[in-house]
């Protein structure tokens, strides 16, 4: 029987925009892109030029800190671009698809007669590594640790999240083979969080069902409920759509980057779901399906309260499967703003009258920030949306203050920023906590390192 973990702290925040289960059609790509940024932890080694031809699968870049780490081509074509930015920093590497579909073919077994070793060496040349993410420090896992265990989710709660059961429909031997491949890389467990209910079958893991509001799809939920990360230990994370990648590696010996993609948010005139390629322009995906007035729509990589802004001419993050589209509200003028009743506004906090409409009513809510950045106050509002064993306020007072015990004392080994989100969401004094605890994890690594 699977455990279960229920959780009572939390947010559910009902966004108009949901994406119909049902797949749409979108705009090809006409360019494709490697992001160095989308991979937290790694110093990027360029192994390519303008003009060179590539394959999907082929290495475009290296990690510096651990050379074994490869980056590929999600495509076959023509590298565009190297694009740098300031102290020729590479911004991201572009490449033009030629549409011939070429692919790199990499020596796969079955994966009952691999070893945990051959797994490691061919998610490392075939570029699937940079999926795999450790805790501590919450970046790309380094080659060189073996796990305690592996946390996998395939439930996401997040505002407007796409289905995973829905995307997961007719590739289910590629998860399971995915997982496969993943319990060869630990001496642990492989845990697996699935939504309450969820008829997917995973033998040889250990399922997890997952229930409450958000952040129970949390992977982070997971751990502390489960086994929390002690200091000198390390486990490994992973969601589910990217262990379909994994998966379709050791049934084919190619790699293949599609990706489903919810098309979500108020602002979108077209809501489902599409099929496309990792790394493609956002405007291939968004191109006809938003209202008009682009300048006044904030596009999301990802959702509303983990997610990065981008534009049109950006690319898809790395790890996302969800486009949101939101009003940007900077057009928005208000008669006396706040003093208002507020009838139809949501409101945490109950500074509004709306806190009596029903929960089952969808707000439209815009990337307004409604206040302005003051002190922290220690009004216990983080731990109410805060379901870890944690206390959210005290260690991130750590964290501004570097006092390494402290945030080892509370916890800093098992977090990460996407831990905090609905604690910056609600925050009455709007401080960036998600960037706190993301510089405090970095800094960290640095000096134990």
């Amino acid at each position: 029987m699977a455990k279960a973990i229920k959780i009572k702290k939390g947010l559910d925040i009902n966004l108009k925009g949901k994406a119909a289960e049902v797949f749409v059609e979108a705009a090809k790509a006409d360019r494709f892109a490697v992001v160095p940024d989308h991979y937290v932890g790694i110093t990027p080694k360029i192994t390519v030029r303008a003009g060179d031809r590539v394959k999907a699968g082929t290495t475009v870049m290296t990690d510096k800190q651990f050379p074994e780490i490869r980056f590929v081509s999600p495509v076959s074509g023509e590298v565009e671009a190297v694009n740098r930015g300031e102290k020729r920093r590479v911004l991201n590497i572009v490449i033009k698809p030629d549409g011939q579909d070429a692919v790199e073919t990499f020596a796969v077994k079955p994966v009952a007669e691999c070893s945990g070793d051959d797994v490691k060496a061919l998610l490392l040349e075939s570029g699937l590594w940079a999926y795999i993410k450790q805790r501590p420090y919450d970046r790309v896992a380094s080659p060189n640790v073996v796990p305690r265990d592996i946390f996998v989710t395939a439930y996401n709660t997040a505002p407007l999240a796409p289905d995973f059961d829905f995307i997961v429909k007719g590739e289910e031997e590629a998860l399971r083979t995915g997982l496969a491949a993943l319990a060869k890389l630990t001496t642990g467990t492989v845990y697996v969080g699935v939504k309450k209910g969820s008829s997917l079958s995973l033998p040889n893991v250990e399922v997890v069902e997952l229930d409450g509001p958000h952040p129970a799809g949390n992977v982070g939920v997971m751990i502390n409920h489960i086994k929390p990360v002690n200091k000198g230990e390390t486990v490994w994370t992973l969601n589910a759509a990217d262990v379909l990648f994994i998966g379709r590696l050791f049934l084919t010996g190619k790699v293949d980057f599609t990706r489903i993609v919810a098309l979500t948010g108020s602002e979108m005139t077209e809501r489902g779901y599409v099929r496309t390629t990792a790394g493609c322009t956002i405007a291939s995906l968004t191109q006809g399906k938003t209202l008009p007035g682009n300048s006044h729509i904030r596009l999301i990589s990802g959702n509303v309260l983990t997610g990065t802004k981008v534009a049109p001419d950006d690319f898809l993050g790395a790890y996302d499967n969800q486009i949101t589209a939101i009003p940007e509200g900077d057009e928005t003028d208000e008669f006396l703003g706040w003093a208002m009743p507020g009838f139809g506004k949501y409101s945490v906090s109950r500074t509004y009258l709306s806190w009596l409409e029903s929960k089952k009513k969808e707000h439209v809510i815009d990337a307004r920030i409604r206040g302005g950045r003051r002190a922290m106050i220690m009004s216990n509002e983080y731990d109410r949306v805060f379901p870890l064993d944690i206390l959210p306020e005290y260690l991130l007072k750590a964290i501004i203050t570097f006092d390494i015990d402290k945030m080892e004392n509370l916890g800093i080994y098992e977090v990460a920023p996407e831990d905090f989100a609905l604690c910056e969401f609600v925050d009455t004094s709007k401080i960036e906590i998600q960037k706190i605890v993301r510089s405090g994890l970095n800094l960290l690594y640095k000096e134990m390192n």
